[in-house]
């Protein structure tokens, strides 16, 4: 009797156990959460054992290789920033942090499946030889880049300093590929370059990117052109493709008081939002401040452009930026890879998303293609600064930085009327 009955109790728990995996009508079982996410695992093993045991070419079913190229496929679909990283893309990372690379110094971006230039970064082989903002990449050392991914393309132009890559370029509306032969260099940028006072105690200085040491260079920057009567000041983040998040509320800081919330980031749970405000720990600047920006205006860059706009601490001189507000977080894994995730979204202090928005200016200044080139030229080469010599180097005079001009134009007004804001 004792036997008929366990065995009666051991058929009804199977019978119930079996329901529960098979999603009948007693329902989920509040005791297995993660279901869904287990059943799409076992899938996948499955499939993945199928490729490996009866797929024609061995060598390329092997289990590391299948379950790598899976997760590049499915982190590199969600995003253009999110990517699984091999071992040694995760070691560069470090070398991305400290603004030191081995490569042409390009900033690329994928769109609509096309690797295009977000732009070059100034002193670096590729703004040398000229290559712009906008450009596409078709082929790198010969290799066309047809379904390839950011992160392979990115690897394709990195290499031992001293060598040499040729990457193929499509410009439009010219139809004809331009050639570019181009020796890898290893490049420490510094981030915070040309300061100086222009006439009416008007500082200006370039960030050409935030990397860890620029709140640093930045701050000293900014205290030598105050020990020079500095009366208001041009802050220049045109073709900054962005980078750390923490360089950038350093920047901001030095124009915020004390406690001022610069910048959040909201991810996906409702109490992911995590804000940050200014420490306020520097003398108290009043004078007026204005932003230049345009396309090439990214990431952090923006962070900084939107956070002094929101807050009416500057005015924003220039071209619609370029509209990456989101927060990439590194993930160590297993084996040294790892991966970058996006998980969340940039917001400035009025809650206005960054997102493929962009910061639109106060004050727009278009520059064609062709002469933000040039500008981008003079900047670079400070060291030319008669007009005769530089046209003799490059063939064409110095232009007028329209944009800039306007930024000191609006400062000088605010200076004349005797404000303290733009």
């Amino acid at each position: 009797m004792l036997k008929r009955f366990l065995a009666i109790t051991a058929a009804v728990a199977l019978g119930y156990l079996l329901a529960h995996l098979a999603g009948s009508r007693l329902g989920a079982p509040t005791w297995w959460p993660d279901r869904d996410r287990d059943r799409s695992v076992r899938y996948f093993r499955d499939v993945v054992q199928l490729v490996h045991e009866d797929y024609v070419d061995e060598s390329k079913s092997k289990y590391d290789d299948l379950t790598r190229t899976a997760l590049e496929g499915m982190v590199n679909q969600l995003d253009p920033h999110s990517e699984f990283l091999d071992a040694e893309e995760f070691a560069d990372i470090e070398d991305e942090l400290k603004n030191e690379i081995s490569g042409i110094g390009i900033q690329v971006e994928q769109r609509s499946g096309r690797i295009v230039v977000i732009t070059p970064i100034a002193g670096t082989p590729a703004e040398r030889a000229g290559i712009r903002r906008g450009d596409r990449l078709l082929k790198v050392d010969g290799k066309a880049l047809e379904n390839m991914t950011l992160d392979k393309t990115v690897k394709l132009l990195r290499g031992d300093p001293g060598s040499t890559v040729t990457v193929t370029m499509e410009r439009p509306p010219q139809s004809q590929p331009l050639d570019f032969a181009l020796k890898r260099e290893r490049i420490r940028l510094d981030s915070v370059r040309n300061p100086a006072l222009l006439p009416g105690g008007i500082g200006y200085l370039q960030v050409t990117q935030f990397s860890e040491r620029t709140g640093e260079e930045f701050t000293r920057t900014l205290a030598g052109l105050e020990r020079q009567d500095l009366r208001a000041l041009i802050l220049d983040l045109r073709n900054n493709p962005g980078g750390l998040l923490e360089a950038a509320i350093e920047v901001c800081d030095s124009f915020f008081d004390r406690g001022q919330l610069i910048v959040y980031t909201q991810g996906r749970a409702p109490d992911s939002r995590e804000n940050y405000y200014s420490d306020g720990m520097h003398p108290r600047r009043s004078y007026p401040v204005a932003v230049l920006v345009n396309g090439g205006t990214a990431s952090a860059a923006e962070i900084v452009a939107g956070a002094l706009k929101d807050t009416q601490r500057a005015v924003v001189v220039g071209e619609l930026t370029f509209g990456k507000g989101s927060v990439q977080s590194v993930i160590e894994l297993q084996k040294g890879e790892g991966l970058r995730l996006t998980t969340a979204r940039y917001y400035t202090p009025s809650g206005i998303t960054i997102h493929e928005h962009g910061i639109a200016p106060q004050i727009e200044i278009a520059i064609s293609p062709d002469d933000e080139a040039k500008l981008r030229l003079q900047q670079s080469r400070t060291d030319l600064l008669a007009p005769a010599e530089f046209a003799d180097r490059f063939g064409f005079q110095p232009i007028t930085d329209r944009q800039l001009q306007a930024a000191c134009e609006v400062l000088a007004g605010v200076l004349a009327l005797g404000e303290g804001q733009p």
